[in-house]
This record gives C-alpha cells, structure tokens and sequence, in this order.
C-alpha cells in the first residue's frame, strides 16, 4: 500500500490562500497578465507566497502559519501592498469576489505550466470555467485521525462558511439569483464534493491508494472536496469560501474557522454519521442560493414535528457564534465573533454589497472598478470601521 504520512501540525494555527481576479483598466474585464505580474515581484521571499493559478487572470495569495487573526490580516496586507505594486507597474488592477461578473470563460488563457495544461487537457472546458476565485483556510492538526474527524465535523459549518463569505452574485453578464454562484461552478468537476464515510487516517490511506492504483488520482490535488485534509502540510482544508472582497473580512473568516476548530476538536461534539450527509447538498444548496435566509436541514428527532428539522441558516450561525464565546482565549478573537455577529444581524454579505454597487452604478464594469478600490484599499472596508 502506498504510505501517506499525515505530517504533524501545532494544532489550531492558521493559515490562507486568496484567489484574486486581475482586471484590466478599460473595461474591468480579466486581464492576462498573471506571468508578467509575478516576474515584476523583486523579492523571492514574496515570490513563495505569491502563485500563478490555471488562467491567467488570477493569482493566490499564500498567508504564513499564524495562530491570530489579526497578525494573519497583517500578513495579508504586505501580499496585498506587493501584488498591487507590482499591478500598478502593469497598468492594471486587482480585485476579491469569487467570480468576475462577466468574463467569458471560452476567452481564458491557460498559464504556461505542465500541471494546467494537464488539467485542460483531463477536464475540457471545465478547466477554463474554473477561473473562479476563492478562499481556502488551513487549520493545523495534530494527528490524520484529528484531520478525519474536523474534516467531517466541519462539514456540518459548510453553509456558515459559503453564506459568510459569498461575494459572487453575478456571472456570465447576469445576476445568478444566488449569492454565490461559484459553488455551483465547483461542483462540476467529478471528484468535487465531501470525504467519504472514512474514520481513520489509515482506512483513508488505502482508499487513497486504491484511488492511485486505478489512476483515478495522482495526488491529494485531485480531490476537488469542500473540505480535504492535507497531509503535506498538517492541515485540514475548508474551500467552499468565495474569496472576500476585502482582507479584512478574510481574517474574520479564518478567525471563525480556528474557533470552530477549537470547540470541535477540544470537546468531539459532532458524532461522523453518514446521515449528515444525506442533508449535505441541500443545506449547501440554500446557503448558496439565498446566502443567510436560506432554509437548512437537521436530522429530525423523536417527539419533533417534521417541521422542526428546518430552520433558517442565519439563526444557526448566530446560535453558534454565540456558543464560542466561552471559546475565545483574545480580544482578538472576541471581535472576530463581534463583527460576523454585526454582519448577520445586518444581513450584510459581499454579495449585497456588489449588488448595491451595481443599483447605484449600473454597470458591472463599474462595480468592479469600485470593488477593485475596496480590495486595494482606497475606500473604506464594509466590516472594519
């Protein structure tokens, strides 16, 4: 059997990657000047935390190991400082949101890399429709088995995570009805989706290696998954997060994870049933759909109506922002739970705010010129004042 070693990690350390659109300045559409942005970065320490992604309209961001959110949002905004910098030079602009409102995907260049071009290749079409943007955070854990169970205790937080961070209404020229409709573009790819009912890090070993025998899979990359472990680094990965619109609100959602993670892993709350599972695409369906208004599922209880098992997606996250409070070790992070708090009760997400840009400017190239400024920090953030 192949040996995946799980790598140790300090458990509960964070860590991000931040998927950016580069605009061009005539129109807002995607520009293609990803190769050129990153060999106009000087330093070689940022060049390691700087990534080319499948099409060259985007680039990653890759925050360092932290264990606060706002030493993590420090971090970030010297990547930012850098990539802007670096843009500028180009004449061109950089912006969050998890999908750029109406880029063709047929118009996509491919980045020059053996990788990519073997995925356009395996994928078709699917390649370049991934030009998509999104935040994945990283949480340190200690052990495989520890990484099994917060990657399926975490999937019960999925829709928290998509409605918290959707910032991708618009898409292919239209407004999608959804507040993120980069989700659905995920979802497409075959091996997208969840872990399977797998409880032990050495049962996932041989169901990866069965993977690998059948060639279904040749890495751990190849698992598309909302949330996957990461034995590589020590981590567990939550990806279902479009990429916010501002840095600000990227430490918010990482600080949210490591609390999450916190709960979880100290007191094992969450039994791994499989029937979780069986709710799983709906709930995510209606965070991605409807964001905080949408209707989750629960599994129903004895002596409950069936009714009970639903209730609205905005009232869980506020229950369970409430629950960690007596989880926080920091000012820090009691202001992480304060401001999505405030966002929930405000019913404020990127989403509104790009279709509020939208109303008051009309057209999506504006819009993105005004969430270019948001991201880049010329005008005020809407979660930090």
């Amino acid at each position: 059997m192949t040996s995946l070693p799980f790598k140790t990690s300090r458990a509960l350390t964070m860590g991000v990657e931040l998927e950016l659109q580069l605009l061009n300045r005539r129109n807002y559409n995607l520009a293609t000047d990803a190769v050129d942005l990153l060999e106009g970065i000087s330093s070689a320490d940022l060049k390691e935390q700087i990534k080319l992604e499948i099409t060259q309209g985007m680039i990653e961001l890759n925050s360092s190991i932290h264990t606060r959110a706002d030493e993590l949002v420090d971090e970030l905004k010297a990547l930012r400082d850098a990539i802007v910098g670096a843009a500028q030079r180009l004449n061109i602009d950089v912006a969050g949101g998890g999908a750029h409102p109406f880029q063709h995907w047929g118009d996509q260049r491919i980045t020059p890399s053996q990788r990519f071009h073997h995925l356009h290749d395996r994928y078709g079409y699917l390649a370049k429709t991934f030009t998509v943007f999104g935040q994945h955070i990283h949480i340190g854990v200690e052990s495989g088995d520890d990484a099994i169970y917060l990657t399926h205790a975490l999937a019960c937080f999925v829709p928290h995570f998509i409605a918290l961070s959707a910032s991708s209404p618009f898409y292919q020229g239209m407004d999608t009805g959804f507040d993120s409709s980069r989700s659905n573009v995920v979802s497409a790819f075959p091996l997208a989706g969840t872990l399977p009912p797998i409880t032990r890090w050495t049962d996932f070993e041989a169901y990866y290696d069965e993977l690998l025998q059948m060639e279904i899979i040749a890495s751990i990359k190849d698992f598309y998954w909302d949330i996957r472990p990461k034995p590589e680094y020590g981590t567990v990965e939550i990806r279902v997060c479009d990429t916010p619109l501002s840095i600000e609100h990227a430490g918010l959602l990482a600080g949210y994870a490591q609390l999450l993670a916190r709960w979880i892993l100290n007191e094992r709350p969450i039994s791994v049933d499989e029937r979780h599972y069986l709710l799983y695409r709906h709930n995510r369906f209606e965070a991605s759909r409807f964001g905080y208004e949408g209707e989750i599922a629960t599994l129903p209880k004895a002596g409950l109506a069936p009714t009970d098992s639903k209730w609205m997606l905005r009232l869980d996250i506020l229950e369970r922002l409430q629950n960690l409070e007596r989880y926080t070790q920091s000012d820090v992070e009691r202001y992480v739970l304060r401001r999505l708090r405030q966002m929930v009760y405000e019913h404020v997400n990127d989403a509104s705010w790009l279709r509020e840009s939208y109303r008051r400017h009309e057209t999506l190239s504006e819009m993105m010129r005004q969430a270019s400024m948001l991201w880049m920090e010329h005008t005020a953030s809407p979660y930090f004042h």
